[in-house]
């Protein structure tokens, strides 16, 4: 399973997305919620797998290029 950890500017965690089986359903989902997360105070997302116990990537939440 995997899930999006939300985090601050000073990499703390600010929540959890919900689990996904697959890594593009994950990408999609954040697709579609990154500005709203970014309008909470998230700073940055990290996509985790529960099942390797590990990140597989962190990305900032910073505004759409133009």
């Amino acid at each position: 399973m995997l899930a999006w950890h939300y985090l601050d500017a000073d990499g703390s965690e600010l929540g959890v997305s919900p689990r996904f089986d697959e890594r593009d359903d994950a990408e999609a989902w954040m697709g579609e919620r990154w500005a709203d997360l970014r309008d909470q105070g998230v700073e940055e997302v990290a996509l985790f797998d529960d099942a390797s116990g590990r990140t597989i990537y962190r990305m900032a939440l910073s505004q759409e290029p133009a």
